[in-house]
């Protein structure tokens, strides 16, 4: 089957004892059959049918000085991002295709990647890209001319993370739809890519590396595959990020801080360049990234970080308070290298994070109903998500989402050599076309406890049914054409059956589910109701959901409604033992909780809710609500206070606010986040309704004149009040306010830690 090339190649190129490892199907192979899946799935195509291919190429034409057949996007997509969504297009059209047959799909990827071509061909050289001035940024690379730091090279806004989306769009173009042109494409643009590369040094390339770059490593592996020449697999570890791998290698957590879904796409290129090398101590580390990230840095629905960094293994506290929770793109790397480390170590327990993160995490990420995909979801009680729109929100979750929904059939089933393996228990069917093995599969999981297997086949034959038994089921039961088959298995394995099948058959599948509390890694006193795999989630109010849907604003991802006092959140309040008693069942998966209604959080959308709940003996309950009270009173006023704000050091606000800069780094001490300049570094802040007078800059070390100087909008800034690591400047009447904050003679400035736009 030509579409299964790139499966089949990736085997081939292992020790013949990988054979007999664990493979996924096709998407081609594989089709829904109702339920919410299914429903995201068709929510999805409807979103990927409202884009125009005209406008998300125009980045393209641009770059190579070809007429555009209609303007480009506006948000990310024209300030700086150009071109991100159009690789993600790229890899949702091709597996959209895969998993559904649509042949509008492919109508327009193949129009896509012609004119990809088109644009590669002008250009001349195998590049092809949306990157404003992107000729001009990519020469000045070549000559080794780098001033990166975490997401601005050379004050271009992540160009290495950008270029990967095409990379990876094309290679999926061909992978799951065939498209054959795609890959002489990625093969232009893998080997421009190694020209531009070859005059900078090891020590030059691990520097381009310090900015995100996503996951580049994995495609020059993937490039290999394809080729088998050996000059992609030498650059897929040359390009590996150093400052990342050596510390997993060596067991050592250095992830606090640091932007997370930076870091989740170089392990997806470690495990992956691991398997075509051999080198067990990067698939070592790869798992040590995945044990530390989604056992003690993930909260129950699978998602990590908070303003997207990964928060201290110890505190999870500013989870709770910030509105910008884990972000989906974050989910939607951690799945897929959960994927990679299941097929490549034949390990069920990597299916227990997959699964919880599938239901609870990816298929909350979109509006059931109405479509548009989530950037943060908050675990602080009484807030809510924001769903980005077609024609406004270009965000990478929206790229990122794209391709979510369009993949459910990747895991749930796999297969060995002669074995078939059910891993989900999702309605859907698998047509093994290899082994001429169709199944079926009839459940209503999550909402009944049964899941009814029935096998098609051409003529009788000999196999293994492997069925998983997952770590929260209880009292497994499988019975084979109504007969019990013993159940030898336990918990995070699998049950076989191994007999001469004949077309009919029918294999069901029971089991028991229980709702339980499951606390925060931390060890707080925050926990969540979990039944089964689902986590439980309540609606608390329909108010204030200002910006539910997102325009077109640079920052529309972020909530704007207020938030409310974590004092007034329900808690769970008396002897431990009692807290799950209070739940009462009222329907499938629907508790009573007092005057709450617990349901699938996937379900709960268009509200206010609440996921977490601290628990309290009764002693302890009005003293920690006083101290909760004081801290939230302060948090709020401050809010109130604040007309911007920028968090120094944290990727999505520095960009949210225009930032540049010379000889500047950043950095993470103290649990908090700076940035210093041996140049200069400059934001811009909005001052809506004109209400901001004052400019608070707040630092780790003490702000002394000698250091340098500050400007507003260019003049010289006005200081009012100069306190250690504190200081205030007056702000101008401008609706937007430029701050440049410049070193006198190349000296070092303090660590600047927060830049906040007040009324008073």
């Amino acid at each position: 089957m030509k579409t299964n090339v790139f499966h089949i190649a990736c085997f081939v190129l292992l020790s013949s004892t990988a054979l007999a490892q664990m493979q996924p199907f096709a998407l081609q192979e594989v089709r829904l059959a109702g339920g919410p899946f299914k429903n995201a799935q068709d929510v999805d195509l409807k979103y990927i049918l409202a884009l125009n291919p005209d406008k998300l190429l125009a980045p393209y034409l641009i770059d190579a000085g070809l007429p555009v057949k209609a303007p480009r996007y506006g948000n990310w997509e024209s300030s700086g991002l150009d071109g991100h969504i159009g690789g993600h297009y790229l890899s949702a059209l091709a597996m959209m295709h895969a998993s559904t047959g649509n042949a509008e799909l492919k109508k327009r990827l193949d129009y896509m990647v012609a004119e990809l071509a088109r644009c590669q061909a002008k250009n001349g050289n195998g590049y092809v890209g949306g990157i404003p001035q992107g000729k001009v940024f990519w020469e000045r690379i070549h000559k080794g001319d780098i001033d990166g730091s975490s997401f601005g090279l050379n004050n271009t806004w992540v160009p290495l993370y950008n270029i990967h989306k095409l990379f990876a769009g094309l290679r999926d173009a061909y992978e799951y739809a065939g498209n054959k042109q795609a890959k002489q494409v990625l093969i232009g643009l893998g080997d421009w890519f190694i020209e531009l590369i070859k005059p900078l040094s090891d020590e030059q390339i691990q520097q381009v590396l310090r900015t995100e770059h996503g996951g580049l490593n994995e495609t020059f592996a993937d490039l290999y595959i394809l080729t088998n020449d050996k000059k992609y697999l030498e650059t897929a570890q040359q390009i590996s990020h150093r400052a990342l791998l050596n510390p997993l290698i060596d067991k050592q957590d250095k992830l606090t801080g640091l932007h997370a879904n930076t870091q989740i796409p170089k392990v997806i290129g470690f495990e992956k360049i691991a398997t075509l090398t051999g080198k067990a101590d990067w698939s070592e580390a790869a798992m040590f990234f995945w044990q530390n990230v989604a056992q003690t840095r993930s909260v129950a629905f699978g998602g990590n970080s908070v303003r997207e960094h990964f928060n201290p293994t110890t505190d999870f506290s500013q989870l709770l308070r910030s509105n910008q929770g884990p972000e989906t793109c974050n989910s939607f790397n951690m799945l897929r290298l959960s994927k990679a480390l299941f097929l490549d170590k034949n390990d069920v327990s990597y299916l227990d994070y997959y699964e919880r993160t599938l239901y609870n995490h990816i298929l909350s990420s979109q509006h059931p109903e109405k479509g548009g995909f989530v950037y943060f979801t908050p675990i602080r009680p009484n807030h809510y998500r924001v769903y980005s729109q077609p024609e406004t929100s270009m965000w990478c979750c929206v790229g990122s989402g794209l391709e979510n929904h369009t993949k459910y059939g990747e895991l749930i089933y796999s297969h060995s050599e002669k074995d078939l393996f059910v891993n989900l228990f999702v309605p859907s069917t698998v047509n093994w076309t290899t082994n001429k093995i169709r199944l079926t599969q009839r459940t209503e999981f999550p909402y009944q406890n049964e899941s009814e297997l029935i096998v098609e086949l051409t003529k009788p034959q000999e196999f293994s049914l492997h069925i998983r038994y997952p770590k929260w089921a209880k009292d497994l039961e499988v019975l084979v054409n109504g007969k019990t088959h013993p159940v030898d298995g336990k918990p995070s394995s699998y049950v076989a059956i191994s007999r001469k099948w004949k077309s009919g058959d029918k294999v069901t599948v029971r089991f028991a589910t229980t709702t339980y509390l499951e606390q925060l890694p931390d060890g707080s006193n925050w926990a969540a109701f979990v039944h089964g795999p689902i986590v439980l989630a309540a609606k608390t109010s329909t108010a204030d959901l200002k910006g539910l849907f997102a325009d077109d604003s640079r920052m529309g991802h972020e909530t704007k409604g207020k938030l409310y006092p974590l004092t007034n959140a329900y808690a769970l309040v008396g002897d431990p033992a009692t807290y799950l008693s209070q739940i009462k069942p009222i329907d499938k998966l629907r508790f009573s909780l007092d005057t709450l209604t617990l349901q699938p959080f996937y379900e709960v959308h268009d509200a206010r809710y609440q996921m977490y709940f601290q628990t309290f003996s009764k002693a302890s309950f009005d003293e920690q609500q006083v101290r909760l009270k004081l801290q939230e009173a302060e948090a709020i006023a401050l809010e109130a206070n604040t007309v911007d704000n920028v968090n120094c050091g944290e990727q999505q606000p520095e960009v949210d606010h225009a930032y540049k800069g010379e000889k500047s780094d950043a950095g993470y001490d103290d649990d908090l986040f700076w940035r210093r300049t041996r140049g200069y570094i400059s934001y811009q802040l909005q001052n809506e309704e004109l209400a901001g007078k004052y400019i608070d800059i707040t630092a780790l070390d003490d702000i002394t004149p000698e250091f340098g100087s500050f400007l507003v909008n260019e003049k010289p800034a006005e200081i009012l009040a100069n306190q250690g690591k504190m200081l205030r400047l007056k702000a101008d009447g401008n609706e937007v306010i430029t701050l440049k904050i410049v070193s006198q003679s190349g000296k070092s400035t303090p660590r600047f830690n927060q830049i906040r736009l007040v009324t008073h």
